[in-house]
Order: C-alpha cells, then sequence, then structure tokens
C-alpha cells in the first residue's frame, strides 16, 4: 500500500522523505519489523517506542511515525511526524484495512461491571433474532458464535493493529452487527479513535482503574467518550455517572434509558427470583430470565435497550431473552450431585463484589461462603474496600491469591485483611488459590453456596511475569469430585 494512502485525512509533516514509498506492514512493535515496514512510535505506559527506531530501521523499516516532540533525522527512510502518534495509529490501522467499521453496525459496551454480560446478551439476541453478528471482548473474538483465532494483546479492547484487522476478518465472515467491550483504557488512550458507534451502552461507574485514572471523574470522563462517538446512547438510570455519559452525546443523538430503581423508559417491574433465574415486567410485558441475579436483570435491560435501538421488536427481543445462555465465568455454576452452590465469578471490583453475594443469597437457602483476592500491581485503594464489604455480606470469608503479579502476595492478603477485620465476619487466609478452593468446597453442607471470585473465565494466573496454567472452575470441579 502507499504510505499516501495510509496517512489519508490524518495532518501530518514529512520531515525526510525515504527511498520508498510502498508500505508492506505496519506496527508499533520493532521486533516486527521486516522490510518495507511502517513503525509507528508509541509514548507508551512503560516503553518510549522512539528508543526503537534505529533497530527498526536496521531491520528494514520503510517509514517511522513520530510525534510532535521528536526531531531526530535517520538516513533512508520516510519520517513522518503528526500531533499525537496514537491517534494517528487508529486512523492508519483503519486505511490499512480499508476501513472496514464502515461496513459494519458497531454496538460499544463500556462501564465498570457487566461489560461482558451485556456485550453476551446483545450478540445473542440479535442472532437469534435473525442478525450476522460479531463479538470482541475479555473472553475473545466471535464472528456468527465461532471462535475465531483473532488474540490481541490487551485484556479487554484490542489496539488499532488488531481490532481493525479483526472487523476486516468480520467482514469477511459476512458480519453485519458487531457488539464490543470498550474499556476505558481502549477510550483515555485513543483506541477507539475515528469510530462512529451505532449504539453506546454504560452499564455503571464504581471505583477501579484509579492506579490509571487518578480520579473517578477523570475515570468517568474516559467513559463518557464513547458517547461522543455514538448515534444513540443507553444507559443505566440507577447510576449516578449516567447524566456526565449523556452531556457528551452529540447534536441529534437518541437518549435511552434503563433501570429498576428509579423511573426509565425501560424500566423492570414486578421482580421476582428463583434459582433457574428471575421474572420481571417490562413495559406491561412478562419477560422470564434464565439467569440468576439482580445485576443481571441490570444487563438485560440494556441488552434490550440496544436491541431495540437496532431495530428489533419487543416481541422478538422477549422471546430471545427467554432462552439466553450464561457467560462463561459470570455466575457460572459447577455441576455436582452435593446439593451445594458452587460458583465462578468475575467480580473482581467493589461494586462486583456488592452485587454477586446478594445475588447468590436470592436463591441459597444456608451459608454463603466468599472466596477472593485482589490482583498485584493495580489500584490498591480497593483492597480494603472489597475486604470490607465480602465480610459484611458472607458468612465466611477465605482471603486467596488473584493475579498477584510482581507484588509480595501476603502484602496484598493483609491489606484485604485489614477490611474483613472490621466486620467481625469469621474469615481465613489461604495464599495458595487451589488449597483456597479446595478448603471452600470441603467446608461446603448441603443447601450452602461457595462464591469463587475474581478470575471468572480467565485459565491462568500471574505470580511475577510468568503465566501459569490455572483455572477456577476446573480446580473447584476437581474438589467437588473428591
Amino acid at each position: 500500500m502507499l504510505l499516501t494512502n495510509l496517512l489519508n485525512n490524518i495532518p501530518h509533516k514529512i520531515l525526510q522523505s525515504g527511498e520508498t514509498s510502498e508500505i508492506s506492514t505496519v506496527t508499533m512493535d520493532s521486533r516486527e519489523v521486516q522490510k518495507g515496514t511502517l513503525f509507528i512510535c508509541i509514548r507508551g505506559l512503560n516503553v518510549d517506542r522512539h528508543e526503537y527506531i534505529q533497530p527498526a530501521i536496521d531491520a528494514g523499516a520503510a517509514a517511522v511515525l513520530v510525534d510532535e516532540n521528536y526531531n531526530t533525522l535517520h538516513q533512508g527512510v520516510t519520517i513522518i511526524q503528526v500531533k499525537n502518534t496514537r491517534q494517528a495509529m487508529a486512523y492508519i490501522a483503519a486505511n490499512y484495512y480499508g476501513n472496514p467499521a464502515k461496513k459494519l453496525r458497531l454496538v460499544g459496551v463500556t462501564g465498570t461491571n457487566g461489560k461482558t454480560s451485556v456485550t453476551y446478551f446483545i450478540e445473542e439476541i440479535l442472532r437469534k433474532c435473525g442478525k450476522k453478528t460479531g463479538l470482541i471482548g475479555t473472553v475473545g473474538v466471535k464472528a456468527n458464535n465461532v471462535e475465531l483465532n483473532l488474540p490481541f494483546l490487551t485484556s479487554t479492547t484490542p489496539d488499532p493493529l488488531h481490532f481493525h484487522g479483526i472487523l476486516a476478518e468480520m467482514v469477511n465472515c459476512g458480519v453485519t452487527d458487531v457488539v464490543m467491550e470498550v474499556s476505558s483504557h481502549a477510550l483515555a488512550l485513543h483506541k477507539m479513535e475515528g469510530l462512529t458507534f451505532n449504539i453506546g451502552v454504560f452499564t455503571n461507574l464504581t471505583q477501579d482503574h484509579l492506579d490509571f485514572h487518578g480520579t473517578m471523574e477523570n475515570y468517568a470522563l474516559a467513559k463518557a467518550q464513547l458517547f461522543a462517538q455514538s448515534k444513540m446512547a443507553v444507559v443505566n438510570a440507577d447510576d449516578k455517572y449516567s447524566k456526565i455519559m449523556a452531556t457528551h452525546l452529540p447534536e441529534g443523538a437518541i437518549y435511552i434509558t434503563y433501570g429498576i430503581e428509579n423511573p426509565s423508559d425501560l424500566q423492570a417491574e414486578e421482580i421476582k427470583y428463583h434459582l433457574n433465574g428471575s421474572e420481571f415486567t417490562l413495559l406491561s410485558m412478562p419477560f422470564t430470565l434464565p439467569i440468576n441475579g439482580r445485576f443481571n436483570i441490570y444487563n438485560t435491560l440494556a441488552a434490550i435497550g440496544a436491541a431495540e435501538g437496532l431495530g428489533l421488536t419487543m416481541g422478538e427481543i422477549n422471546r430471545a431473552v427467554a432462552t439466553l445462555n450464561g457467560v462463561p465465568g459470570r455466575i457460572q455454576a459447577v455441576p455436582n450431585d452435593r446439593g451445594v452452590n458452587v460458583l465462578v465469578d468475575y467480580a473482581h471490583s467493589p461494586d462486583g463484589l456488592e452485587k454477586i453475594i446478594p445475588a447468590v443469597k436470592e436463591f441459597t437457602k444456608g451459608k454463603v461462603i466468599t472466596l477472593f483476592g485482589c490482583g498485584g500491581d493495580r489500584d490498591t485503594t480497593k483492597r480494603p474496600i472489597m475486604g470490607k464489604i465480602a465480610g459484611e455480606l458472607s458468612d465466611h470469608c477465605i482471603i486467596t491469591s488473584d493475579n498477584p503479579r510482581t507484588e509480595n502476595p501476603f502484602e496484598i492478603l493483609k491489606q484485604v485483611e485489614s477490611g474483613t477485620k472490621e466486620t467481625g465476619t469469621t474469615y481465613e487466609i489461604i495464599e495458595n488459590r487451589k488449597e483456597a478452593i479446595l478448603k471452600g468446597v470441603k467446608m461446603l453442607q448441603q443447601g450452602d453456596a461457595l462464591i469463587i471470585a475474581g478470575k471468572g473465565h480467565e485459565d491462568y494466573q500471574i505470580i511475577g511475569t510468568t503465566k501459569h496454567h490455572f483455572s477456577d472452575y476446573d480446580t473447584a470441579l476437581e474438589a467437588l469430585s473428591q
């Protein structure tokens, strides 16, 4: 592809012209550079890729994209300067893959909790109503419910060079509607730059990621960027931050609210909970949801709002909701014949625990034991808060390691314990996560429930800088079979 085509509609300045204008590949990783590559220099949180320009040139780079703070020239290559290389990369990636987003309807879901469940629910409703669907998020990439082997490095929202490649593959698969999780990091780091979303969905905002955003206000403003790029917003009327999302909508955008407590356009009423799901009335129409938890009613309302916004009738949506499947690692039951409930859930924030524990209590006759921890190298202020919430809401707590990463796991446990200790609830600390799960299962009596929180669908544990294979679900299954 010609370099001029890659730079189409991107304000830039050519500092130096090189020997070729033909670009073969685009990357921001100097280790991936080959002959004819455009190397994009990103100033990352830990690495400044401007420092790797010479190795990229030695590997065959034809052109280098730098930011306005760089002014050193290198012989033999084209040097292009832009104001912000992160922003420019999003447009370059779109141009490189032929702007696939323009051939798709995009639905973006943001919020602290519920993103994965809401994206799954929207995708499933659309697919069951005959749409060709794509799904992008924490648990991977799917096209028409078939997993695509298209891994990406970040945990929730792909970087632009991966993301637009995924969209291009989805176009090839005949997809028309893509539903995706949009993280606050992705929005703050310009990964979604230049996109227009048919619908933006806001679930909630609670304390998380303050190690990156600094304040809740910054966190909310990062989320709000999604709505500045959306034609329609579907937001949670029961969350105070919804008002911020609304103020960022472009002129003429449609604004729909959903909720349980506050008056809203889509308000669930006459709610009933039972072991195998729940029931509610919406706009005088009875709905049956085969998935547990009050928070899943919120997730379903968000999905209903998005599906209706994409043109489905309420009758079609109702029939699809009645057959929704659970999301891997989200209040996922581990089968057993012991008369106990063992549930694996991704809850890894204060709000997540505050929702999952009462939800389990709604259908549990006996005690509720919560097993949880906090990740290392992440927001430290939430640790005692999570410890306190678990202690206040559970009958017993087991504090264990999540992904300690490079932190001392026992220091993390101590910080979590400080919150649990305040509540007076019985608890124990078992650092080894496998041993903790085995102990939790062993404690259960008929009618009791064990919540294994924090990792959900993840099949690894990060200790130091190494990923070790580990599955909460498989470990619990093994424990129950003993």
